[in-house]
C-alpha cells in the first residue's frame, strides 16, 4: 500500500516510493529508494522535501498516514473546483490555423538558442537582438492561441532538452504572464526573456554532470546549483537585457519555504515573477522524458504540483497556472466515461473540464480508431458530446503518440 507521510516520520526500514518534488531539487538517482539509515532521512529533509510517498508492501508502515488514494480523490475535487469556471483564456485563432505557424516558430527558437549555447560555451556573448526577435514571436504566437506552441514545446527528443526546455519555459511563462493580466507587451517580453535564457549558465557545467545517468554526489550536485549564478552574470553582462529579466532567470531555482537556491530567499523575498517561473520550470520539467526519469503526464504533474503549493510554490499561483493550461493540457490522452481514449485537441469555451477530444482507441477492444473522430464534450447528446472524462492515461502505456493526433 502506498501512503503519504512527512519526511520527518522517515526512519530506517522504510521504502521510498515516490520523493514527491521535482527532480532538480535534490541529487538522488531515481524517485524511489529504501531507507537504509539515519543519515538518508536526515538527508531528505535537509534538501526541503517536506512529504514522501512510502510503499508499505516494500517497507515499514506508518499507521496513522493517509493512502495515496485518499491523498488522490482529495486533490482530484480540489482540482475539479479550481477549473470548474469558465475559461479565461481568449483565443484569436483556431488551433489548426496556429499550429502551422508555431511549428515555424518552433523550428525557430530551436536553432537559434542551440546556437546562442553554443557561442557561450566558446566565450561569445548572447545576441540580444536575437532572443528579442524569438520571444516577440512566441509571444505573438501565444495571443493568437496559447495551446499551438504549449503542445508543440511536449514534443521533444531527450538530445534536445536544454533547447525545447528553454523555448518551452519561454512559451508557459509568457502565457502565464498574460494569463495574470500582465498586458504590458514590453514587460511579457522582459519576462519571456529571462524565462528563455534562464538555463543559460548550463553551459558552464560539465555535460558529464548535466547528463549523468546515476546519482549525483553532493559535490556533483552543488556543481549544478551554480548554473543559476553562472547565468545571472552573462545576463547581467549583456547590453539591454534589463532588471526584470535577469531577476526572472536568476529565481527560478527559489523556494517560498526558503529550501531553494543559490540564496535560500523565502515567501515574498522572492520575486512575483521568480515565484510565477518557479511553477513553469518545474511543470516543464516534469512533464519531460530524460535520460534518467519518465516523463510524467501533464494531469499528473499539476496534482503533484498543487501538493507542494504553499511551501515550496505559492499556492495562489500554482491555481492560476492550473486555470491558465487546464487540468488537461491540449495534446493530453484521457479516458471518457464511455472507455474511449482521445486526444484533446481544443479547449471548449464553456468549461476546462469539457474540451473537444479527438477518439483514437478504444479500451474495450483495445484497438486503435481506424479514422479518429472529435467529440465536444460541452455538447449534449445527438450534437457530438453526451460523455465525459474520467481520468488521464499514459500514452506510453497504450502506445499512442499524440503528437500524431494534432
Amino acid at each position: 500500500m502506498i501512503k503519504k507521510i512527512k519526511s520527518a516520520r522517515l526512519k530506517p526500514g522504510m521504502y521510498i516510493h515516490d520523493i514527491n518534488c521535482g527532480w532538480l531539487d535534490h541529487p538522488f538517482l531515481g524517485r524511489s529508494l529504501k531507507v537504509e539509515d539515519d543519515e538518508l532521512a536526515d538527508k531528505i529533509v535537509k534538501y526541503g522535501i517536506q512529504d514522501v510517498y512510502i510503499d508499505t508492501d516494500l517497507g515499514l508502515d506508518d499507521a496513522d498516514a493517509p493512502t495515496k488514494e485518499e491523498v488522490d480523490r482529495d486533490i482530484h475535487e480540489k482540482l475539479h473546483e479550481i477549473v470548474e469556471k469558465k475559461p479565461e483564456e481568449i483565443r484569436h485563432v483556431s488551433f489548426n490555423e496556429e499550429i502551422l505557424k508555431a511549428k515555424k516558430i518552433k523550428k525557430e527558437t530551436m536553432q537559434a538558442v542551440q546556437k546562442i549555447m553554443n557561442d557561450i560555451k566558446l566565450g561569445g556573448q548572447i545576441e540580444k537582438e536575437t532572443v528579442d526577435g524569438l520571444v516577440g514571436g512566441i509571444i505573438n504566437s501565444v495571443f493568437r492561441n496559447q495551446d499551438a506552441l504549449i503542445a508543440l514545446g511536449r514534443l521533444r527528443k531527450t538530445d534536445e532538452y536544454v533547447y525545447n526546455h528553454s523555448m518551452s519555459v519561454c512559451v508557459l511563462m509568457s502565457s502565464f504572464a498574460k494569463h495574470l493580466g500582465l498586458l504590458d507587451p514590453g514587460l511579457i517580453r522582459q519576462i519571456g526573456i529571462g524565462a528563455m535564457l534562464h538555463d543559460i549558465g548550463t553551459t558552464k557545467i560539465s555535460a558529464d554532470i548535466l547528463s549523468k545517468k546515476t546519482a549525483l554526489s553532493d559535490a556533483e550536485y552543488e556543481k549544478i546549483k551554480k548554473h543559476v549564478g553562472f547565468g545571472r552574470m552573462l545576463l547581467e553582462g549583456t547590453e539591454g537585457i534589463t532588471e526584470v529579466s535577469v531577476i526572472t532567470a536568476s529565481q527560478h531555482h527559489e523556494r517560498l519555504d526558503g529550501s531553494g537556491y543559490p540564496n535560500g530567499l523565502k515567501g515574498d523575498e522572492i520575486s512575483r515573477y521568480g515565484q510565477a517561473i518557479a511553477i513553469v520550470d518545474v511543470y516543464d520539467a516534469l512533464t519531460t522524458k530524460r535520460c534518467y526519469k519518465r516523463k510524467i503526464p501533464p494531469t499528473e504533474a499539476l496534482k503533484m504540483m498543487f501538493e507542494w503549493g504553499g511551501l515550496q510554490f505559492n499556492k495562489e499561483l500554482i491555481e492560476k497556472f492550473i486555470r491558465c493550461v487546464g487540468i488537461y493540457p491540449v495534446g493530453s490522452l484521457v479516458r471518457l466515461e464511455s472507455g474511449l481514449l482521445g486526444v484533446v485537441v481544443n479547449h471548449s469555451e464553456e468549461s476546462l473540464l469539457k474540451p473537444v477530444v479527438r477518439i483514437v482507441c478504444n479500451t474495450a477492444t483495445k484497438s486503435n480508431i481506424a479514422i479518429p473522430y472529435d467529440i465536444d464534450l460541452s455538447k449534449p447528446l445527438g450534437k457530438g458530446g453526451a460523455d465525459r472524462i474520467v481520468g488521464y492515461e499514459s500514452p506510453e502505456k497504450w502506445d499512442i503518440l499524440t503528437e500524431v493526433y494534432l
